[in-house]
Formats: C-alpha cells, sequence, structure tokens
C-alpha cells in the first residue's frame, strides 16, 4: 500500500498517536508511488520550462530533485540549507494555522510525505509530496522568496501577541477570524498561486500552479482568467474557492515587492487594519483560531524583522 494519499497505515497511526513531525519513512514508498512521482514529475517538465518563473527554474536546478523517484528530504535539505536556511519538515497532516506560520518563521516548510494515487494525478484536493517538494520547494532556494515567508510568519506572532492583550475571548476570536482570513488570502493569491512579470510576460511563481499540469497551462493562457496586479487593499477582502480552476489570479513584479508587503500587512494588522475584513471563503476553524490563543514557547531565533542585505 505504501504511502499513498488517504490510505497510509503510517501515517494513521502517527496521526492516532497525536505525532505530527516525524522522519520521512523512505523505505515505506511502494513501486506504485515512485511510478506516480515519475509520471508528475515527467509530463509537466515542458510546462515548466514554458510557464515558470526564472526563479523556480533556478531552484529547480539546485535542488536536483530525482525524475524517477520520490526524493529524500534529507537529499533536498542537503541542497537547500546552505542557500537559504529552509528546510523541508515532514509532517503527517494538516498543521494549525499558526504552528504553520511559527515554522515559517524559524525557515521549516511542513511538507507532506504521502503521495496521490494514481487514479487523482490530475487533481487532489489536499497537498501532497509532489505539490509541497515540487511546487514549493524550489522557491525557497530564492532569498527574496525565503525572507518574504519568513516575514508571513512573523505576522502570525504578531497577530498572537496583539490578541493576547483583549480581554474578551470572544473579541479576540472575532478579531482573528479577520486576520487569519486576510493572511490566508494574501498568502493564497501570491504563495499557492500567485503570477509573476518576468520581462514582458507573465509566469507562474505560486505552487498551487507550479505543480498541476492541467491549471499551470490554463492559468497563463486561458481567456477565462482575470489577471489582475496583487494590491493588498484587494486581496484581503478577495474570497477565493479551491475546487476549481482559479478563475481569477494576482501579478506581482518582483519578490522584493512581495516582502514590503507582507511588511506593510503586519503593519496594517497593527493598527487594526484587519479587524474587519470582508466575509466569506476561505472558512477559519475553531482550531486554527485557538492555534493562535495557545501559541507554543518562542523558540530563540535571529531578528527577522528586517531582511539582511543579500
Amino acid at each position: 500500500m505504501g504511502l499513498t494519499t488517504g490510505s497510509a497505515p503510517f501515517i494513521e497511526a502517527a496521526r492516532d498517536r497525536g505525532q505530527l513531525f516525524l522522519e520521512q519513512p523512505y523505505d515505506l514508498y511502494s513501486e506504485e508511488n515512485h511510478a506516480a512521482w515519475r509520471t508528475l514529475f515527467g509530463r509537466i517538465q515542458q510546462r515548466w520550462a514554458r510557464y515558470a518563473n526564472p526563479h523556480f527554474l533556478e531552484g529547480l536546478d539546485k535542488l536536483q530533485l530525482p525524475p524517477d523517484r520520490i526524493p529524500r528530504l534529507d537529499d533536498v535539505n542537503r541542497f537547500l540549507q546552505p542557500r537559504t536556511g529552509f528546510e523541508a519538515k515532514p509532517v503527517s497532516g494538516y498543521v494549525p494555522a499558526f504552528l504553520f506560520f511559527d515554522c515559517l518563521r524559524r525557515r521549516e516548510f511542513p511538507t507532506t510525505i504521502t503521495i496521490r494515487p494514481a487514479e487523482e494525478l490530475n487533481y487532489l484536493p489536499e497537498p501532497d509530496i509532489f505539490h509541497d517538494v515540487a511546487g514549493h520547494v524550489p522557491m525557497h532556494t530564492d532569498k527574496a522568496f525565503a525572507d518574504s515567508l519568513v516575514r508571513f510568519g512573523d505576522c502570525a506572532l504578531t497577530a498572537a501577541e496583539l490578541v493576547s492583550r483583549l480581554p474578551n475571548e470572544q473579541e479576540k476570536l472575532r478579531r482573528l477570524e479577520n486576520i487569519i482570513r486576510a493572511m490566508a488570502r494574501f498568502f493564497w493569491f501570491s504563495v499557492e498561486f500567485g503570477l509573476m512579470r518576468s520581462g514582458s510576460q507573465l509566469k507562474a511563481c505560486g505552487s498551487g500552479l507550479l505543480s498541476s499540469f492541467g491549471e499551470l497551462d490554463h492559468a497563463l493562457i486561458s481567456e477565462q482568467v482575470q489577471r489582475i496586479p496583487l494590491t493588498l487593499e484587494h486581496v484581503i477582502h478577495q474570497p477565493f474557492e479551491i475546487h476549481h480552476y482559479q478563475p481569477l489570479l494576482m501579478i506581482v513584479d518582483s519578490f522584493d515587492q512581495l516582502y514590503e508587503m507582507v511588511d506593510t500587512l503586519e503593519r496594517w494588522m497593527r493598527e487594526g487594519k484587519l479587524d474587519n475584513v470582508a466575509p466569506g471563503e476561505p472558512s477559519i476553524e475553531e482550531s486554527d483560531l485557538r492555534s493562535f490563543l495557545l501559541p507554543p514557547s518562542p523558540v530563540p531565533s535571529l531578528d527577522h524583522g528586517h531582511r539582511p542585505a543579500a
């Protein structure tokens, strides 16, 4: 059976034990699992060459991901960590919102270790190792992009600190729901489904696009897709849905611009400008709200408030 998404006894046992972070049990991957990676990786090569942004393509070259088998995360991290300090951190499943962003603050990327089944290669609503490693991780080799992820993590810590000062729990939850929704929307339209200018062309920079054979092509050429500049004023109020190709995509000019926008997002949070965003998707689970009320003890780390010079 291997480590197939939705039917992996190893993962189910870890969840039953309440174990979120784990080691990648590489020997448990079946030949069908490796065949799924081989098919996914092989068929998307030409679309990456045509539609992926240059930073992603450089990251692929640096990581040397194997085309014929699922990569060992230890090998991925050996190439990744010296470049930006990031590492892929294997998890057994869903990571609560605060913990996910706090991992980014510590330059850790929660990484799913299962892979989609053969009959669902074209679409899977939940992350798998192809989405996380082939879609996300090449971007983590870029310093400006990696620093922007760290700043997203800083924003989550700021949100937890701000609401901790409020005396009323219902008001804490109300404000958190708005703040998390604003952060999720920004993350979705930039890190997950963002477009980027590359000279006179538009390229994909979001991992949801870069890991999808069908949507990568659709995002860049379909007349059904509206493509607009990414602005904070718009994105924090813009709902999104996950179960179909995206009809609206947003464009950043550079990762330096993205970093500056996350800085502004944190400032707006402190000024109360995220306390009342437009209702709608995504829905926020109560467990995600409460993950901000009971954050783990801070882990000593470098001050990420200002990005060091390159």
